[in-house]
């Protein structure tokens, strides 16, 4: 089980994440609904530890995720990866490099520098481009790609990870209806996932709702909103 105990982010003065307390059981996909500036990506950023909590504590099962330093962090960054709102890719090199590049905390330092991957990662890495429709791209540069396109890159970039969790931040934000069901389903499949959704789009997938608000005592809501079931 996954759990947020009364998880708190100031910047300065200004309370960006307030007492956030919530569990998400082994498999579940839970969507957090709030206006923009509500502290949706910073929840999302802690829980994968890019920023520090001010207060509170966050917990993978027994691991005390909030309190984790050095290889320990690094392992857990590996195990909860995250797609970003921005993508993250690398413009100049090519898709199938890119989507490689979620291995590289898998790997030893020495073949990481030697941008040297293994067949076995290649075809994975293939396969993960195949399930989410862009594998007609993965000898182009990332950088000649559309949004959407961009998109689905980063998603399997993730994927290649095998992540025990998985933090989406505005998953389909880029994507047409089609494509947007596409990447919903490859997120679904991870053991445990979360998204950051805008669109009722998400609704069809999420089996929880936390709702966020953007007041100044900002906080979630421990109990949840029950959206549609997938069918």
């Amino acid at each position: 089980m996954f759990q947020l105990k009364n998880v708190t982010r100031q910047f300065g003065k200004k309370v960006a994440v307030n007492s956030v307390t919530f569990d998400i059981l082994q498999g579940q996909m839970v969507g957090i609904i709030g206006r923009s500036g509500a502290g949706k990506s910073t929840l999302l950023r802690m829980i994968n530890r890019l920023n520090d909590v001010s207060s509170g504590s966050i917990h993978f099962g027994d691991l005390q995720v909030s309190s984790l330093r050095g290889a320990a962090l690094r392992s857990w960054q590996r195990d909860c990866a995250m797609i970003f709102q921005q993508f993250n890719l690398v413009p100049r090199l090519d898709v199938l490099t890119n989507v490689l590049l979620g291995r590289l905390n898998h790997r030893s330092t020495v073949l990481s520098i030697l941008n040297m991957f293994t067949r076995e990662e290649r075809i994975m890495a293939i396969g993960a481009l195949e399930r989410l429709g862009i594998e007609q791209t993965a000898l182009q540069p990332a950088g000649t790609l559309s949004g959407g396109q961009q998109q689905r890159v980063a998603i399997a970039r993730a994927l290649m990870q095998q992540p025990k969790m998985l933090l989406a931040d505005e998953p389909i934000a880029s994507l047409d209806p089609l494509n947007a069901k596409i990447v919903m389903d490859r997120c679904a499949t991870s053991t445990s996932a979360m998204a950051s959704p805008s669109s009722p789009t998400c609704t069809r997938w999420i089996l929880r709702a936390i709702i966020a608000s953007a007041s100044s005592a900002w906080r979630m809501e421990a109990s949840f909103s029950m959206v549609r079931r997938r069918s």
